[in-house]
């Protein structure tokens, strides 16, 4: 089958690697592999609570939905072409690949995506997510040559993480997909509210002031040579919660949930304790992550315990000088007179009245936001962060090119998600294609194509695993590519 995307491909001197597709799963056949894996009993929790997920909104009328803040669920979310029937038979999705341009897939789940943010039934989690694992590395077994399925881990307890991401790895899969954010219950609310569904809710971002200590988690993807591919979105939280309204609450919501667990890594110190470790932030695109780091390095220049210090010590103020000036003041405005002896002893702080300064400084003598993560410059922020982030861009993103401008410094490292499967990609043979157009339009270099569309993706990958790409028709490529990275200490 000859595309606009075969021909650009053919036209490259590079493989193109698709680190973020996705395939359609079919409830029957899931509902078969957790039946024999987990028993008959959570088959049936299962097929009552995620068969049935979108109900209550259906049956409740709009007040009732405005009332509850029922948010809009998705509908509608997948193509109907050709491309759809690609999407279910695993077997056609590896037939159709040339035809899209790409070599190797990288394949996400669907329905997986929603098994690791439950934060209930623990047995009905961790039985269905074996099933769930040992199903997509039964399916995709004979198309190894050009597909690399990914399973799916939860984190939402540290030990049952573990424990799957050991089942995934005997399993033989190469990768799995998480989430990182959690929606938790606040843990006070428990004396007085019974009812967890009625607490407060925080969002958990793992790396800082979580609950759990996930330091042997990160180790273990460590042991296992495992990327942390994140596919968690934020709809559902406060401000994405529309009841009527699925754009609006989708609009962006990867991109928040992936800035949140990004910036909770960085200032936890976990990219510092485990230089080795990746993070794939997938299907956010990478805006936000040049915007955060942007923020992250003028926040440390002004935040720092040095400057604070410096410039911000509340007794640094010069506070004869500034009776000096009040008093003047006071002569011509009559609000100020009788006041000045009482601003300057204890109300000199725009947030909190009757606290004199010497109170601020000892209350927050050693209070410093970067304690667990040690940086020296801003630029050493921007090292961690290029070295153990990547971040999925689907084709269409015209923001992948920043990434990539030399103007704006930033050098992070964007990889092709396709997001193929799912209502964004009406045509997969399109996918390859659209990327291109940045090059074409001036965008982006050849250059930039090929770390986009491979040299990112191996970094990646086989970043953390030399063998991740082994027994697929880009093995020899990705070799040699991660032998350059390595020599110029990108990988």
């Amino acid at each position: 089958m000859s595309t606009r995307s075969f021909e650009i491909r053919s036209g490259l001197d590079h493989p193109v690697i698709d680190s973020d597709g996705h395939w359609a799963e079919l409830f029957p056949v899931l509902f078969e592999y957790v039946e024999e894996i987990a028993g008959s009993a959570v088959l049936e929790r299962f097929r009552a609570g995620y068969g049935h997920r979108f109900h209550d909104w259906y049956e409740a009328d709009a007040g009732s939905r405005r009332r509850n803040r029922m948010r809009r669920p998705s509908y509608w979310g997948v193509p109907t072409g050709s491309d759809r029937i690609a999407s279910l038979v695993p077997s056609v999705f590896r037939e159709s690949l040339d035809g899209w341009g790409i070599d190797v897939a990288v394949v996400y789940p669907t329905i997986g995506l929603t098994l690791a943010r439950d934060v209930g039934d623990r047995e009905l989690v961790n039985g269905v997510i074996r099933a769930y694992n040992a199903m997509v590395a039964d399916l995709f077994a004979p198309f190894s040559d050009r597909i690399i399925p990914v399973g799916v881990v939860s984190l939402v307890e540290p030990s049952d993480a573990i424990e799957q991401l050991e089942h995934a790895h005997a399993l033989g899969l190469r990768q799995v997909v998480t989430g990182g954010s959690i929606v938790r219950t606040v843990e006070a609310d428990a004396g007085w509210q019974p009812d967890p569904a009625r607490r407060r809710v925080y969002i958990d971002g793992l790396g800082l002031d979580s609950p759990y200590d996930y330091d042997p988690v990160w180790a273990k993807f460590n042991e296992l040579r495992i990327p942390v591919a994140t596919h968690s979105g934020s709809m559902g939280w406060p401000d994405r919660s529309s009841p009527s309204n699925f754009v609006a609450n989708h609009l962006g919501h990867f991109a928040q949930s992936h800035h949140l667990f990004a910036r909770s890594l960085l200032l936890g110190g976990v990219t510092q304790r485990f230089p080795e470790l990746r993070f794939g932030f997938l299907e956010g695109g990478v805006g936000w992550a040049c915007s955060l780091l942007s923020d992250l390095g003028e926040h440390w220049e002004k935040r720092n315990r040095r400057f604070l210090d410096s410039h911000l010590k509340p007794t640094n103020l010069d506070r004869d000088e500034l009776r000096r000036q009040l008093e003047g003041y006071a002569r011509v405005q009559r609000r100020y007179a009788g006041k000045i002896d009482d601003i300057i002893a204890k109300n000199l702080d725009q947030l909190e009245s009757d606290i004199t300064s010497e109170e601020l400084v000892e209350r927050d003598r050693n209070s410093d936001d970067f304690d667990r993560v040690e940086i020296g410059s801003s630029d050493e922020i921007a090292s961690l962060f290029r070295r153990n982030f990547y971040f999925g861009c689907e084709a269409d993103d015209p923001m992948t090119a920043v990434a990539f401008d030399p103007r704006m410094k930033m050098h992070l490292k964007p990889v092709l998600g396709s997001d193929i499967s799912h209502f964004d990609v009406i045509d997969a043979t399109e996918v390859v294609a659209e990327a291109h157009e940045l090059v074409e339009s001036g965008l982006l270099t050849a250059e930039n194509f090929r770390d986009f569309t491979f040299s990112n993706a191996v970094g990646l990958f086989a970043g953390m695993n030399p063998d991740f790409f082994a027994g697929t028709i880009v093995e020899e490529d990705a070799r040699r590519e991660l032998e350059a990275l390595r020599e110029r200490d990108l990988a």
